[in-house]
């Protein structure tokens, strides 16, 4: 990349505010604060997730105020800016949590929107809950101007009787009160002191594997990942994004230099060896559609083979995100993966530096630790995000298998066309050893907006069903989901997919080995159901949700919503 002038470091915002005709808009700029001499500076737009809808993004307004110093202290004039925020944990189990997945697109949109309009040079985006994330890298990659994410960390764990906690324990603590397992009193004791304060859930859950994805991606500074929400290198890590980026305007580095299939790849690698969220999947081929990188569901099988699981965190784990600080992050974890070749160590990043260049001097974790697993004692030897094909899913379904569910799972089938019937159903006690939960109708268009299934898997697992039962769905799971699961079943149910027409008492088999997901029901008998099955009504008709039906790619294409190629 050629070192730019500084005419082409305000590129667009001297389209704004250069020249006699755009005194208006400086006009408009001296009332919010700028300067004559700030005219001349490269404007750097902090895209804010800010919110007290959510404890992941309660502390984020601090935030952008650091990564603003950084950018003014280094001689570039900084703009912060919002944009929205929802909160899964929140409406986890309602209707409103429809509006999850379609935040992440109203994020990418409002991103865009503001620095298009603005006419801003550079992006600092500051994420926090896990929609966020993603939203923030759909729309640094469209706009492709020099550009660094920055996550808002992680929160520290809840404690009850010595037991660390976080919001999954509060989700597993309602079935283990619909069980009689607990009593109202310690339920409200675990819902009082599971979430101490600001920052995203403490597990492995989507947050975390996100911030870890977009970290070995390249797009943030080293350890961005693994700093608690409130902590001096969290503040620390924005001011220096505020100062990094203004080095990537100087030196004309732009996202799509950094954001390469073989950085999305290094990404996918990460996400493995840290037992991730499979929501990962569904963002990564997301964000490297925006990014115009062909990536789809077979990579994540490809890299897969060559991965072991290594990290043992929850959910399905032992440890929390803030265990993972105290020994190092993911940064040794990556040294030793680029060492075993498992890396493409010349990716470039927002340091300027290549991926290996950056982890030269990182020392390995200590001795005696057993969070991270060796390569010669992996928890699983290749990866736990299985893509499974079959008669149920002729475009792909992902399935998250630790090794500790086991790899096969043949179960008769329970079917509910939403997540409400199946959850009091779980709780009722209606579901038993040996049944095969079917939910659909749940998926991106059908749902419309393809929910997380945190509460009925909670409820299994608060339930002691965990090792009995197994759950398919056409819509997504929580990061904190663990248990026998397949999810983005496609083509999904609203479509026609074959979720459409399992019928109650049909058995089903889930097999990791084969990768495969089978109707035991013969092609006959599937064609003559598929012959009377109607599409249902849309459920909503209006309005974003509608909107989002209308426009939203499949799952097995990361359910985007500019799929308009």
């Amino acid at each position: 990349m050629a070192q730019s002038s500084d005419k082409n470091i305000r590129k667009f915002s001297s389209k704004v505010v250069n020249g006699m005709e755009r005194a208006p808009s400086r006009a408009m700029l001296h009332a919010v604060g700028f300067s004559d001499e700030d005219f001349q500076k490269p404007q750097i737009g902090i895209a804010s997730t800010w919110s007290m809808v959510t404890p992941c993004n309660m502390h984020i307004d601090t935030l952008a105020d650091d990564a603003a110093r950084g950018v003014d202290a280094n001689d570039g004039k900084a703009v912060i800016f919002n944009t929205i925020t929802i909160s899964d944990g929140i409406s986890m189990g309602t209707e409103g949590m429809k509006y999850s997945l379609v935040s992440r697109e109203v994020i990418a949109d409002s991103i865009e929107t503001v620095v298009g309009c603005q006419g801003f040079d550079g992006i600092v985006a500051i994420g926090g809950c896990d929609k966020n994330m993603p939203g923030c890298m759909i729309a640094i990659s469209r706009l492709n101007r020099p550009a660094i994410f920055v996550y808002g960390g992680t929160i520290l764990p809840g404690c009850h009787k010595d037991k660390k906690l976080d919001i999954v324990s509060v989700f597993e603590a309602v079935g283990a009160r619909a069980n009689d397992r607990i009593d109202d009193a310690e339920l409200h004791a675990i819902e009082e002191k599971a979430i101490p304060g600001a920052g995203s859930c403490g597990g492995m859950y989507t947050a975390n594997t996100m911030a870890s994805a977009i970290e070995a991606l390249g797009m943030s500074l080293p350890n961005s990942s693994a700093q608690a929400a409130i902590s001096e290198d969290k503040r620390l890590d924005c001011e220096r994004a505020g100062a990094a980026v203004l080095e990537l305007l100087k030196k004309d580095i732009k996202p799509s230099d950094i954001m390469t299939r073989e950085a999305f790849e290094n990404a996918i690698t990460v996400i493995i060896a840290l037992g991730g969220s499979t929501n990962a999947v569904l963002h990564m081929l997301a964000m490297a559609h925006a990014a115009g990188i062909d990536i789809q569901l077979d990579d994540f099988t490809r890299i897969g083979k060559n991965v072991p699981m290594l990290a043992d965190l929850k959910p399905s784990g032992r440890y929390q995100m803030a265990e993972l600080i105290e020994i190092g992050g993911i940064q040794p974890l990556m040294k030793e993966l680029l060492e075993r070749g498992l890396l493409h160590g010349d990716c470039l990043t927002v340091t300027g530096k290549t991926l290996a260049e950056n982890l030269a001097d990182v020392q390995p974790y200590p001795e005696g630790q057993d969070m991270i697993r060796s390569f010669d004692d992996p928890i699983k030897k290749d990866s736990h995000l299985v893509v499974l094909y079959g008669n149920l899913a002729t475009q792909g379904a992902v399935a998250k298998i630790t090794g500790k569910e086991g790899l096969l799972f043949t179960g008769t089938a329970k079917v509910f066309d939403c997540e409400e019937e199946a959850l009091q159903s779980i709780l009722d006690g209606a579901i038993v050893k040996g049944d095969m939960i079917v939910i659909r109708y749940e998926g991106p268009k059908g749902g419309p907006g393809m929910r997380e299934m945190l509460s009925p898997t909670a409820a299994v697992m608060g339930k002691g069903l965990g090792q009995d039962v197994a759950l398919i769905t056409d819509g997504r799971f929580s990061g904190g989901t663990h248990g026998f699961v397949v999810g983005h079943i496609t083509p999904e149910a609203y479509v026609g997919g074959a979720l459409a027409i399992i019928q109650n008492g049909d058995t089903i088999t889930i097999n990791a080995e084969n990768r495969e997901l089978k109707l035991h029901v013969n092609e006959h008998e599937m064609a003559r159901r598929m012959d009377r099955w109607q599409q249902p009504a849309p459920r909503y008709r209006r309005g974003v949700l509608a909107k989002f039906a209308r426009l939203v790619s499949s799952a097995s294409q990361g359910a985007v919503t500019d799929n308009l190629d």
